[in-house]
């Protein structure tokens, strides 16, 4: 299935692979998408849409094994608080559901800021802009598509 962001990636050039899986609405952990594409959590990257106090809407993306830090984001863009946007805000902000949300190719264009670990790997795992649908590609070519600042934004899960 070509979505979005595979359309957006297709159109830069950018080599890529889709990997599907059987989406459980109950559990969509990135913990859960990582065992079924067969990808270590840690390169399989999630998508949370945040909102600061002074620059408004960005997407962090976190390795699947990690929860976002938020002191460390706010300190990455430049506000004094960030916290993640209602769940009901997501769709009309982003155009995507939970469980399908990507820096790519979405009804807006946010900022995007990536955890450094991306950068340890030779190949991750972001949303391809639907449930049940990932997008592998080299991190070098995700942080070149999203425009993505890089920068220490994860704590791992307690």
């Amino acid at each position: 299935m070509k979505t979005n962001a595979a359309r957006l990636l297709d159109g830069l050039g950018v080599p890529y692979s889709l990997r599907e899986y059987e989406v459980d609405p109950e559990d969509l952990s990135a913990e859960t998408v990582a065992r079924k594409v067969g990808m270590p959590p840690e390169r399989v990257f999630k998508t949370l849409v945040v909102r600061g106090d002074r620059h408004g809407v960005c997407l962090a993306v976190v390795p699947g094994d990690a929860e976002l830090d938020l002191k460390a984001l706010a300190r990455l863009t430049g506000d004094r608080k960030v916290e993640p946007v209602a769940l009901k805000e997501v769709q009309p902000l982003t155009g995507y559901i939970r469980g399908g949300v990507t820096a790519l190719g979405g009804k807006k264009e946010y900022p995007v800021y990536v955890d450094v670990s991306m950068e340890a790997h030779t190949e991750v795992a972001v949303s391809a802009g639907v449930r049940g649908t990932q997008l592998v590609l080299a991190p070098a070519d995700y942080l070149r598509a999203t425009k993505a600042k890089v920068g220490p934004i994860r704590r791992p899960n307690a």
